[in-house]
């Protein structure tokens, strides 16, 4: 998983960052709030770990910025800040988990994976995703746009799912490489842009409104 932490104490970002890296996944951090807010709203991450003290723009005004345009990105928050009004009051500021300074890193990292296993199985009750004309059937393994039926190989679907699961968010040629052909390394092929070219071809050829869009020196994002 893609962990963004946004603190400013950088002996407890180190802290963080080496035991994530340990457990093998990636984390990017922040030092500064607004820089935060900044990275969570344009970044895809899986989840986010946010000290509720910080410089420019504090923890909980971040957590209601990105819940108030819609991102739904699981949040920890991290605090010295324990008494049971602080802490309710991070939970309704929109933060899913709250932990207390200071902490142990294996209750932080189970916390994570708790957060990241209910955000999957609410993820996978939908069975239907649609943006813009075009939606995906889950069960039926089905690809529609404008009512027109779009064969997809498999690969393609699953490549198209994951865009569509990450509507609006750009999404890096590295995260489609592990989410998509589950490769954990750089296989130096063009395999995605090849995958996104064919895709393009099947879902935004004919119709009136691309939705495929490429970020330069970024990734891809798919949206109206």
């Amino acid at each position: 998983m893609r962990i963004l932490v946004i603190e400013d104490d950088p002996q407890v970002a180190d802290f963080i960052v080496k035991g994530l890296q340990e457990e093998n996944h990636i984390a990017d951090t922040a030092s500064e709030g607004n820089q935060g807010l900044l990275m969570a709203a344009t970044e895809n991450y899986d989840a986010l770990v946010v000290d509720r003290m910080l410089p420019g723009l504090d923890g909980l005004s971040i957590v209601k910025t990105l819940r108030a345009t819609g991102n739904k990105t699981p949040v920890l928050i991290l605090s010295a800040m324990g008494e049971v009004d602080q802490r309710v009051e991070g939970l309704n500021a929109g933060g899913d988990d709250y932990l207390v300074k200071p902490f142990a890193f294996s209750e932080l990292l189970a916390r994570l994976e708790a957060l990241l296993r209910r955000t999957q199985q609410e993820s996978d009750t939908q069975s239907q995703l649609t943006v813009s004309d075009l939606t995906i059937d889950l069960l039926a393994r089905k690809v529609t746009r404008a009512q027109k039926t779009i064969e997809l190989q498999q690969r393609e679907f699953r490549l198209l799912e994951y865009l569509m699961r990450h509507t609006g968010q750009v999404v890096s040629r590295t995260m489609l490489l592990e989410q998509v052909w589950d490769y954990h390394f750089d296989p130096q092929t063009n395999v995605v842009d090849v995958h996104i070219s064919r895709l393009r071809q099947k879902i935004d050829k004919g119709f009136g409104t691309p939705l495929i869009h490429t970020i330069r020196g970024a990734g891809y994002r798919l949206g109206d």
